[in-house]
């Protein structure tokens, strides 16, 4: 990270594409936190025009990640722009200070400090911001320095371990995810810091977000917003700060787990962005986007689109007046601090939420028609005319409320939250999973010598008729109408990503069994009646075989890969020497 500091233009409305979001931690491409990077290259001068224009009352960094490096980002109003390393993903955590200064024309100090790095770990760099941040406000250059020496020296980000990570006098323990986590086992107890002085900040996860925070005020409709973010409905999210509009926009798209989010999404988004005037258009129905902004002004703007979720001030539900947004670039406060990224600061764990009492929750949002949707005024609702094909499950808000009385942690909230979501999603996948795997080949039927047989095309009629007997109410209690669920689904760009994903697993698979069958077979006898022609048309095609295996990472072990070599070689050799020669030239 060391020499990685770069003073630029403060962050703005920047036009990133999103892009997937992942449903589970494969690991980092190099074990480091973070690599050299090269502060000339033209994507460090694009990446810095798209994410850090000049800053604005109401700004907050946009996503970048970087391919090559992880680095902090120094980003101070007035101060001539240098570029940064990075394309575009979802949410950087920024950390933004506001200080009221007459001195300055527009009457406010404006500083903000970013995180950029190539590691999805998005809650570990926001709890890094919050003890970073003040200090560097503060001690300024030398403060990084010190917190990038100190980051050098950290260990790999193995998948698997927990790590202890020091800095500014605080030790953060952390688990690095794997592929053999649970959905469910996040949470990571203090272990192996009996000898640690001080003790260490223990982060239950570095990567998922708080979810049960960020929907406080949605809970009520969090069912409906579900459906929305399955069927790939156009959603506007205005809210209060760019803070809330990138936790409610990111929490959306993390709510579909572990279904891969095939759709675009801008957890800010401002006018300044180069696509406003496509998303504003009138000519053509909204994308499939869901889009965080916080200038009211877009509300008439952008009033015709279908589904408008507008989030108010935090308040609890008969307060007379609302509370103060914190993270907010009003007017109002003297001297303010936000961090951004998609997420809190991690001591929220350890009280119900930030805008929330023990007790209560904040107060819902109601279903509003677009029709009563004005302009500035706009009051707090979800504006749509969507119907939710599924009854809502009530049970879900009494045991939230249950565990708020009781004054339980945010940690185990967000569990039961994203439990819940989880196991509506596994609900509604298992029955498409079943009837996709009836799409496949019998392995019996895959025979050596001949083409693979191809895989049987997916007809939506059928899969809802064998709903009856294998359909989501076999593993969810909630009742609705699943078959206009189902039909809606099969249109939706999710449908799509996923039958492509499960198709190209399906058809490597079956490259797999072919060639399992071939490397199985007796070649010399098939070589007895065969041709030089066709026996040279087997070497192509089994090094081709080989060739896709291996770049396609094929589910193939490797003595099924050596037996395919020494088949090569044993056509080879049954062939006359000027083949050979042209075959295997030395």
């Amino acid at each position: 990270m060391r020499g990685h500091l770069r003073p630029g233009a403060g962050p703005g409305a920047g036009g990133v594409r999103y892009g997937d979001s992942p449903t589970r931690w494969r690991g980092p491409s190099t074990e480091s936190w973070c690599t050299p990077a090269t502060s000339g290259s033209r994507t460090r001068r694009k990446a810095a025009s798209a994410t850090c224009p000049s800053l604005t009352p109401t700004q907050a960094a946009l996503g970048t990640r970087s391919s090559a490096s992880a680095f902090v980002s120094v980003e101070d109003r007035g101060a001539p722009g240098l570029p940064m390393t990075g394309t575009m993903t979802a949410g950087p955590p920024c950390h933004c200070r506001q200080v009221k200064d007459s001195s300055v024309k527009r009457g406010y100090f404006q500083k903000s400090l970013v995180l950029v790095s190539r590691l999805p770990f998005v809650r570990l760099f926001q709890a890094l911001l919050s003890l970073i941040a003040p200090e560097y406000f503060d001690k300024l250059a030398p403060c990084l320095e010190a917190v990038c020496s100190e980051i050098d020296q950290w260990p790999a980000p193995v998948p698997g371990r927990t790590l202890n990570l020091p800095v500014v006098g605080v030790v953060l323990q952390v688990h690095i995810p794997s592929r053999a986590d649970k959905p469910e086992s996040t949470s990571l107890k203090q272990r192996g810091h009996e000898n640690l002085l001080p003790a260490p900040l223990v982060l239950s996860s570095v990567h998922e977000l708080d979810l049960f925070r960020c929907f406080q005020p949605v809970l009520a409709h969090v069912q409906t917003l579900w459906e929305l973010m399955l069927l790939g409905e156009p959603l506007l999210v205005l809210a209060p700060s760019p803070t809330v509009s990138s936790e409610m926009v990111l929490a959306l798209t993390r709510c579909l787990q572990p279904l891969k989010f095939c759709c675009d999404y801008r957890p800010y988004f401002t006018i300044h962005d180069s696509e406003f005037k496509e998303f504003a258009t009138r000519t053509q129905a909204p994308p499939n986007v869901v889009l965080g902004v916080t200038n009211p002004f877009l509300i008439k703007t952008l009033q015709h689109w279908p589904h408008i979720l507008r989030i108010g001030e935090p308040k609890m539900s008969g307060e007379a007046g609302p509370a103060s947004a914190q993270g907010s670039w009003g007017d109002g406060p003297r001297h303010s601090e936000a961090t951004l990224g998609g997420l809190g600061s991690e001591p929220a764990a350890q009280t119900p939420g930030r805008g929330c009492l023990a007790g209560g929750l904040p107060k819902q949002v109601k279903l509003k028609k677009p029709s009563r949707l004005k302009t500035l005024d706009t009051k707090p609702g979800l504006y749509t005319t969507y119907t939710a094909h599924l009854h809502r499950d009530k049970a879900l808000l009494t045991r939230l409320l249950r565990g708020l009385r009781r004054g339980r942690p945010a940690d185990t909230l967000t569990t039961l939250l994203r439990g819940h979501l989880l196991e509506l999603t596994q609900s509604f996948v298992i029955p498409l999973e079943h009837y996709m795997a009836g799409l496949m080949p019998l392995q019996k039927s895959v025979a050596p010598w001949k083409t693979p047989p191809q895989i049987r095309p997916f007809h939506q009629d059928d899969f809802l008729r064998s709903l009856e007997c294998t359909g989501p109410q076999l593993t969810c209690v909630l009742k609705g109408d699943w078959l206009g669920l189902y039909r809606r689904f099969f249109k939706s760009p999710h449908f799509d990503g996923w039958y492509r994903q499960r198709r190209r697993e399906m058809a490597h698979k079956l490259e797999a069994l072919h060639l399992e069958a071939i490397c199985e077979a007796d070649i010399e006898t098939w070589m007895k009646d065969k041709s030089e022609v066709e026996v040279v048309d087997l070497v192509l095609k089994l090094r081709e075989k080989l060739v896709r295996a291996q770049s396609h990472q094929l589910p193939v072990k490797e003595e099924t890969l050596q037996r395919a070599r020494l088949h090569i070689e044993t056509a080879i050799g049954s062939l006359p020497k000027d083949l050979q020669a042209v075959l295997c030239p030395p």
